[in-house]
C-alpha cells in the first residue's frame, strides 16, 4: 500500500519522459544520476507505468504474457542502477495515492480472478500468501513515485529518486518481481509443468 503523498496534487498519469531525459544531456557527462543505466531504467519503469495504468483494458493472458517479458527486463535493469549519495533527504517524496493504488490493484484483482493468490517462502521458511495484483501494483508505486521524483530534474531530485529506488529494488519491488514471474511463467506452461495444479474454473486462460 502507497505511503500518503507528500504531493496532493501529484499527476493521475504517468508523464512523458523525453523532455526529462533530453534535458539531462545538459549536465556533466559524469553525473551518475544522468548515465545510461538510470536513463535506461526510466524507459522500462515508464513503459510498466503506462501499461499498468491501463491494465482494466486487457485480459488477463495479455497482462501475464506482459508482465512475463517485461519484469526480467526491470529485475535487470535495478540490479545495474548506480549508488548514489543524495546531497538533500529533503526532497524525497511520495506521489502515488492511495487511490491511484486501489484503481491498478483492483483492476488487476478482478482480471485474475482466482489465479490471483499464491504462496511463497518468507525468510523463515514458512508458507505465506502472496497476491499477483498487490505485487504489481507495489511494482506500479514504486516505479511512478521514482519517475515523479526525477522528472524534477534537479541534481538532488534525481539523486534521491535513485537511491530510493534502488533501495527499494533490493528490499520490496525486485523480490516481488521475481516471486510474481514465477507464478506467471507456472501459469502461462501450466498444461506443460502440470495442468493438475490449476482448477477446471481456469479455463478462461489460454
Amino acid at each position: 500500500m502507497p505511503a500518503t503523498p507528500n504531493n496532493s496534487n501529484a499527476q493521475a498519469n504517468t508523464p512523458n519522459m523525453t523532455d526529462a531525459t533530453m534535458d539531462a544531456q545538459k549536465y556533466k557527462p559524469d553525473d551518475p544520476t544522468i548515465s545510461p543505466p538510470v536513463l535506461e531504467m526510466i524507459t522500462v519503469a515508464n513503459e510498466y507505468c503506462l501499461f499498468f495504468e491501463k491494465a482494466g483494458n486487457y485480459k488477463a493472458e495479455d497482462i501475464f504474457s506482459y508482465y512475463q517479458k517485461i519484469a526480467p527486463l526491470l529485475y535487470l535493469k535495478g540490479a545495474l542502477l548506480p549508488p548514489v549519495k543524495v546531497s538533500d533527504d529533503a526532497v524525497a517524496e511520495c506521489f502515488v495515492t492511495e487511490e491511484q493504488w486501489e484503481t491498478v490493484f483492483r483492476s488487476l484483482r478482478e482480471q485474475f480472478k482466482s489465479l490471483d493468490v499464491y504462496y511463497v517462502l518468507d525468510h523463515h521458511n514458512d508458507t505465506a500468501e502472496a497476491s499477483l495484483s498487490e505485487n504489481m501494483a507495489d511494482i506500479y508505486q514504486d516505479l511512478k513515485d521514482f519517475i515523479m521524483l526525477y522528472q524534477k530534474n534537479v541534481t538532488p531530485a534525481r539523486e534521491s529518486a535513485i537511491a530510493h529506488l534502488r533501495t527499494l529494488y533490493q528490499t520490496r519491488w525486485g523480490p516481488a518481481l521475481i516471486t510474481s514471474l514465477q507464478m506467471v511463467h507456472h501459469i502461462l506452461y501450466k498444461d506443460a509443468i502440470d495442468p493438475a495444479v490449476f482448477d477446471s474454473d481456469d479455463e478462461w486462460l489460454v
